[in-house]
Order: structure tokens, then C-alpha cells, then sequence
């Protein structure tokens, strides 16, 4: 009871904008939100990391800063894509391009986006999170993605995009690599295949190394075989 009196009280009294309008020509600590996805409902995580972002924006207020905050949803891409696909049942890009169209596909993406726009707001204003709920931004809007584009425009400017090679998670269904949050989106066992091989000993005469192995797919790409006289 006393949680939604206070809330009713803030709301009504525009508390959070006065706390602005009291910060106007006070030194200004920029604040930079890494918004939550919302391809799906919030949880547990969310009120956290919610709960914390807060807590700092308001002791920087305290402390004599001018700290404004705007709400900002992440769009998250392929989650969205996936769901779409199954929704419209089709199995790989081609049949989206073949079967659906770009467009139509990409207009079901970005509707689905906002299904879980309300029940986000409603819980980060529960857990009295002051933001600006009435200006916020997403990930998909143009002026943000532009936005991206000028940052890494002044990284190549000063030298600082190099090309290089890492290891990443690749998903050979959707043909893109996948973020630490998509790979940890769930595992399944599955039965994985192992066999034995033979390799020919050079210079000899029906003499073989019999090799088991159960990453059959590096096979292809081996070019000679590691042995230890202690092994």
C-alpha cells in the first residue's frame, strides 16, 4: 500500500522532473544506459540492473550533478528474427525471400518488438526507477543507429579499427555469429558422432596410425597428426 501511495505521490507531483529542473546549469554527468531487450518479459536481472543504474543516477543527483536519463529499449535482433520465422514458418533466408518477402518480414520483426513495450515500463516504474519514460529511444530508430555509425567513423578516424581474427559462436542455421547472450539463450544434448580412422605412415609398406576421433568435421582440414612417445 505504502508503495503505490508513494508512486501515486511521485507521479503526481512530477517529482522526478523537479529534480531536474532544481539540477538546470549544475555540472552534468552524462549517463549512459545500456538498455534491456525487449524480445521478451522482464525478469529478476532486470529489476537488478534497473535498480542499480538507479540508485546511481540519484546519489550523482545528490551530489550536485545535473543527471538526465532517458528509458532506452534494446531491439534485439536475432531472438526477434527467429520468433519471426517460426511464426511465418519459414526455415531459412531464402524462403523468406522466396516465400514472404523482405519487407513483410521485417515489418513482423519490428511489430513484435514493441509486444512487451507496457509491461517493461509498468515494472521499472514499480521498482521506482525515475527515468523519462515519455522521450525514450530504440535501438531500431534510424537517429540511434546513424548514431553508432558516427562513433565508429571516429574510431577509424583516429586509427583505432583494425582487422584481426577471433574465435566467435557461429550459428550455421541463421548464418551469423551469435552474442554471449544468444549462446546462453539454452543448450540441448544432443548425440555427438565419433569414429576411427586410418592414417598412412609415410614410406611404409601397410603400416597405419588407427586414430579416434570425436570431432569428425575437423578431419578435412588436418594435415598431420600429434604423437608423444609417452601417450
Amino acid at each position: 500500500m505504502n508503495e503505490k501511495e508513494i508512486l501515486k505521490f511521485w507521479e503526481k507531483n512530477k517529482i522526478f522532473q523537479k529534480s531536474l529542473q532544481q539540477a538546470q546549469g549544475k555540472p552534468l554527468f552524462s549517463f549512459y544506459d545500456g538498455p534491456p531487450f525487449l524480445s521478451g518479459k522482464p525478469h529478476y536481472g532486470h529489476i537488478l540492473t534497473a535498480t542499480i543504474k538507479d540508485t546511481v543516477a540519484r546519489y550523482k543527483t545528490m551530489k550536485g550533478f545535473n543527471v538526465p536519463r532517458r528509458v532506452g529499449w534494446d531491439c534485439h535482433g536475432l531472438p526477434v528474427e527467429n520468433f519471426i520465422e517460426k511464426e511465418l514458418n519459414v526455415k531459412s533466408k531464402k524462403e523468406i525471400e522466396e516465400k514472404i518477402g523482405i519487407e513483410k518480414f521485417n515489418k513482423a520483426a519490428r511489430d513484435s518488438v514493441f509486444s512487451c513495450l507496457e509491461i517493461f515500463q509498468k515494472t521499472l516504474k514499480r521498482v521506482g526507477r525515475w527515468a523519462d519514460y515519455t522521450d525514450s529511444y530504440m535501438t531500431l530508430d534510424n537517429s540511434y543507429i546513424e548514431s553508432v555509425w558516427w562513433v565508429l567513423k571516429q574510431l577509424w578516424e583516429r586509427g583505432l579499427v583494425y582487422k584481426d581474427y577471433r574465435v566467435s559462436p557461429y550459428c550455421p542455421r541463421c548464418g551469423t555469429p551469435l552474442s554471449n547472450f544468444e549462446v546462453n539463450l539454452g543448450y540441448k544434448d544432443v548425440s555427438d558422432p565419433s569414429i576411427y580412422i586410418k592414417f598412412k605412415i609415410k614410406n611404409k609398406e601397410n603400416a597405419y596410425f588407427l586414430v579416434w576421433t570425436t570431432t569428425p568435421w575437423t578431419l578435412t582440414a588436418n594435415v598431420a597428426l600429434a604423437i608423444g612417445n609417452d601417450i
